[in-house]
């Protein structure tokens, strides 16, 4: 398996625990919203949209690193000329899987989201084209005044955000009730709710496959008016009717506004007109809900943090910034006479050739390089020319991949078609190159020189 599939299942890992945390952070919040808006109020229910992000970022926090794991055998890969004559078929089983295909799509569809959100934006910004431009005397905020009347009220942007009130503003509206709209709106602003809306748009992209995503962006914006009425109404309790019915003056919005908040979105307004008949919650119950939301956010953030496996399970070796790679060849199926020991830096290339007879002649480049599970992968580039004396000859190229734990062995057989069944209990039949590899941690001072060294076996 190359570096870049273990990149890609890497990828792969990571997004299947933002994927687990959102599901089970969105459970959680599809299950409190409403008891949490009957007992604390419609502004503490709308906090429990913290608990998301906090589960998506505990989910990728990084973890003490443990021991390496233990491998009870060595890896060893039997390389035949079947399988590297052609590298287009390495590619296919490899990289080109269907792995490989993952990451691309859920790429071009979080793109595809972003790109359909910013569109409706683009599309609503410019309903605003020719509008004119006040301050709104009490809140000092920038006004546009739409030239059509389908067009507001709402709050559009995130850091320079503006009000947007319809052309027949201040003929569809008393005076009471255009206060009314502007303190909601102005109350979206103080909350910083267009920054709410646009991580709530940045999440739904990321899971764009997800239905949950697409419940809980509907879900948030509708907790966010509930949370915005609630607040506005505990400074103008005594206007509850105005309020409601400047609600249902309001014409429900034609276009999305992806980023911003309308007045009347495209939700029903039932339940906003509901919420108007019951009481506000009291200062205790407020705090109270405060405090246990807290409290949840700490559980489920360190829950998620527990439940994440420490990436000492997945990484490579630690504290290595070179390799000692023994290679041991032996041509022609005849034992090695000898070893090649060199000091690499990681995914540093080393080359080595040899020749044993005028029938057979080699050339390799190797480099060693940190994987999963405590291994360490060797990467081969290999080049043999086999002569049968028969006046054919027969040159093979290939790019084996091979991974074993440091101190342990694996093998690359190259030449003849081995069986890949039971590859140790085969023995090559004439015209093989066997190459033995052995990579450690660290370097002996042997192994510092620039050139191979042949270091003779003891008898």
């Amino acid at each position: 398996m190359s570096s870049i599939e273990f990149a890609v299942v890497d990828w792969l890992g990571r997004g299947w625990l933002l994927a687990l945390a959102f599901t089970a952070s969105g459970l959680i919040v599809m299950a409190l919203r409403k008891p949490c808006r009957r007992l604390f109020g419609a502004e503490r229910a709308f906090h429990l949209w913290l608990l998301p992000p906090l589960a998506l970022l505990a989910s990728q926090l990084p973890h003490a690193v443990a021991a390496p794991v233990v491998m009870w055998s060595p890896v060893a890969s039997a390389v035949t000329s079947a399988a590297i004559a052609s590298p287009a078929r390495a590619a296919a089983l490899g990289v080109v899987g269907w792995r490989g295909w993952i990451v691309p799509l859920w790429s071009l569809g979080s793109l595809a989201s972003l790109l359909l959100a910013a569109f409706a934006q683009a599309r609503y910004r410019a309903r605003l084209c020719g509008a004119n431009t006040s301050i709104d005397a009490c809140s000092g905020r920038p006004i546009l005044h739409a030239l059509d009347t389908d067009v507001g009220p709402a709050l559009v942007g995130v850091w320079r955000s503006r009000i947007v009130l319809p052309a027949d503003f201040e003929c569809r509206y008393d005076a009471i009730e255009r206060q009314l709209i502007l303190a909601h709106e102005t109350t979206h602003a103080r909350r910083h709710d267009g920054l709410w809306c646009l991580l709530a748009q940045l999440v739904a992209a990321l899971f764009w496959f997800h239905p949950l995503a697409w419940w809980a962006l509907a879900a948030l914006r509708h907790d966010q008016e509930l949370a915005c009425d609630a607040a506005v109404l505990r400074e103008h309790d005594a206007h509850r009717r105005s309020y409601a019915i400047a609600m249902l003056k309001t014409q429900p919005a034609v276009f999305g506004l992806p980023v911003g908040c309308p007045w009347s979105p495209r939700h029903p307004i039932t339940e906003r007109i509901a919420m108007l008949k019951l009481p506000q919650p009291d200062l205790f119950h407020r705090r109270a809900g405060g405090v246990l939301l807290a409290v949840l956010a700490i559980g489920v953030t360190g829950a998620v943090y527990a439940a994440t496996p420490a990436p000492s399970a997945e990484a490579g070796p630690v504290g290595a910034d070179r390799y000692t790679l023994k290679v041991d060849v032996a041509l022609d199926g005849r034992p090695g006479s000898m070893e090649f020991t060199r000091c690499l830096q990681p995914d540093e290339y080393t080359d080595v050739s040899g020749m044993n007879s005028p029938a057979m002649s080699w050339k390799g480049r190797f480099a060693v390089t940190p994987a999963a599970k405590g291994q360490l992968e060797i990467r081969a580039l290999l080049d043999a020319r086999f002569d049968g004396g028969d006046g054919k000859v027969r040159a093979q190229s290939g790019k084996p991949i091979v991974r074993t734990m440091p101190g342990q062995r694996a093998t690359i057989v190259f030449g003849r078609a081995v069986d890949d069944r039971h590859p140790a209990d085969t023995k090559p039949r004439g015209s093989t190159l066997r190459i033995e590899l052995t990579p450690s941690l660290g370097c002996t001072d042997e192994s510092l020189s620039s050139a191979w060294h042949p270091v003779q076996r003891s008898q």
